[in-house]
């Protein structure tokens, strides 16, 4: 949601003539006040331009997510298709379809006692698949 500067001001009023009346009230002096005031004024103007700024970037950032491109990746081909490194596309074509099928649902935030059921293997399994294929991965990085 965007700062509305107008509403933010129009309730910081609000508050400081309510706490002015009851500063008044208590006897508290009108020098006293007035520096309260001046205080409670420059932190709502510190405020004010870091909601400015807070929103500057937000909006900026809206902006860049909307203009990228969104990539949905669905099935193991999609993820395949995805990878831009050639070395890593090669390897990758060396694991068999059911692991690379288990790095695509953990990819979409699946848990191991989720995927076990789907790709039909125990939850060892998927842990030892998933280990060899980060040991493969890292000769690969080397």
């Amino acid at each position: 949601m965007a700062y509305n500067h107008g509403k933010e001001e129009r309730k910081w009023r609000i508050w400081k003539e309510a706490e002015e009346k009851i500063l008044r009230n208590c006897g508290v002096p009108e020098c006293i006040i007035e520096q309260l005031r001046t205080y409670d004024r420059a932190d709502f103007n510190s405020n004010r331009r870091f909601y400015r700024y807070l929103n500057d970037v937000g909006e900026y950032i809206e902006e860049t997510e909307a203009s990228e491109r969104k990539i949905e990746v669905k099935t193991v081909s999609d993820l395949l298709n995805e990878i831009e490194n050639e070395n890593l596309y090669r390897a990758l074509l060396t694991v068999d379809k059911r692991t690379l099928q288990i790095v695509l649902l953990k990819m979409q935030e699946y848990s191991t006692k989720e995927i076990a059921p789907i790709v039909g293997l125990t939850t060892g399994a998927i842990y030892a698949r998933l280990d060899h294929l980060r040991k493969k991965l890292k000769q690969f990085k080397r």
